[in-house]
């Protein structure tokens, strides 16, 4: 193997039985040169699982309870105590979140406790390509060591959300939010996120991506759960990604946080830079995984150039199902927009969003927020004969 060559591990679990995904994520983590290879006894840990929002962990919006509790359990075997735990969702406190999925009753069982990602500090980053400045949870801070675990899910502006786009987390409160509006389309806000994790590098050592029940199609909240039946365990989270990504047939240059990573130096994603560790990706592609598969086109992001007057009318759009709103409002909440693309008006008895598309930043906070999964990424018609073309 080339020294430059990043390992990434597939390993197969049929399902979220604790012993089965222990035995399994051990074997995983062993195949990289075990835990001790990652972490020492003096380290204080933080483990970042994804709690999006609260979620019953059967909905495969946030990381199962079995994978936190694997992880913990492996930890402790190697005498690594000073475990902690957290997470910025981005509805709802960081404690709710964590009671709804399942997490805090395997944290309380480990006397794991939580640290603060209700708020933080601004801290310079003077090496950032595209953001010189984040705004970090306590959290983050305090800790030496950062174990990432993710949820294979697809996402409306990324295609895929991962090992990469997890740390978003580690931005607290309402300025993931600004960020979304500083960074409005999937291009740069892909390259303020891999800005996030290279300043966050120091501390990142391992990403483990529960991909034993992912979620397909209107993902990160509202998709569908599928069993993918795998867990995949890297150090770099681009290569884990990419692999993410050629499992479910998606060509890994469509996710702009792949390429953005190589280009920008935190990991791989080239088929050829990647060591493929454990069983072969081939016993768990699944080629109908409902994802985009289509590139981030760069003039669509940039806003069409001299058709962007017609935006409305020709890029993907978030669009609400008026039978399964409830009128909660959250959309609008979530807007991160000074001048919401999202107002709610009140008609024949009821509350439902109404969207000013030609304000819209295609951000997808909206779609993303939503409890009831009333909202969608749509292509309109003219869209997907003038700009969209498929590349299935």
């Amino acid at each position: 193997m080339e020294n430059n060559k990043s390992r990434v591990v597939i390993m197969g679990c049929e399902s979220y039985e604790c012993d089965l995904v222990y035995k399994k994520l051990k074997m995983a983590i062993d195949l990289l040169g075990g835990i001790e290879n990652f972490v020492s006894k003096e380290d204080k840990v933080l483990l970042k699982p994804n709690l999006l929002r609260g979620r019953k962990p059967e909905l495969a919006t946030t990381t199962h309870p079995a994978i936190f509790e694997a992880m913990i359990r492996i930890l402790k075997e190697h005498q690594i105590e000073n475990l902690f735990y957290g997470d910025s969702p981005g509805i709802g406190s960081p404690s709710g979140a964590s009671k709804e999925s399942g997490l805090t009753k395997i944290a309380e069982k480990y006397k794991v406790p939580m640290l603060d990602f209700s708020h933080g500090r601004t801290m310079d980053f003077y090496l950032g390509l595209v953001k010189k400045r984040f705004e970090i949870a306590n959290g983050v801070l305090e800790s030496d060591v950062i174990i990432s675990l993710a949820k294979m899910k697809t996402h409306g502006l990324t295609r895929l959300t991962g090992a990469v786009k997890n740390q978003f987390g580690c931005v607290y409160g309402l300025n993931k939010g600004t960020s979304h509006a500083c960074y409005p389309d999937a291009l740069s806000f892909s390259k303020m996120l891999v800005d996030l994790n290279r300043f966050l590098s120091p501390k990142l050592r391992l990403f483990i991506m529960d991909g034993i029940v992912a979620m397909e199609g209107n993902g990160p909240a509202s998709g569908t759960a599928v069993p993918m039946k795998v867990i995949l365990v890297s150090d770099d989270p681009v290569a884990l990604d990419a692999t993410f990504s050629r499992m479910v047939n998606l060509d890994p240059t469509f996710v702009p946080t792949n390429v953005s990573g190589e280009e920008m130096e935190l990991g791989n994603y080239s088929e050829d830079k990647i060591e493929l560790l454990g069983e072969p990706m081939e016993k768990f592609f699944n080629p109908g995984f409902d994802v985009i598969r289509e590139p981030v086109d760069e003039k669509v992001a940039s806003g069409l150039g001299s058709l962007s007057r017609f935006k409305g009318f020709l890029v993907r759009k978030p669009v609400v199902n008026k039978d399964k709103c409830i009128g909660c409002g959250i959309c609008e909440q979530s807007c991160p927009l000074e001048e919401k693309a999202i107002k709610m008006v009140h008609r024949k008895r009821r509350s439902y969003p109404l969207y000013y598309y030609n304000r819209c930043i295609r951000c997808y906070c909206c779609q993303e927020m939503c409890p009831e999964g009333a909202i969608s990424v749509k292509t309109p018609l003219l869209g997907k004969l003038l700009v969209y073309k498929s590349r299935e």
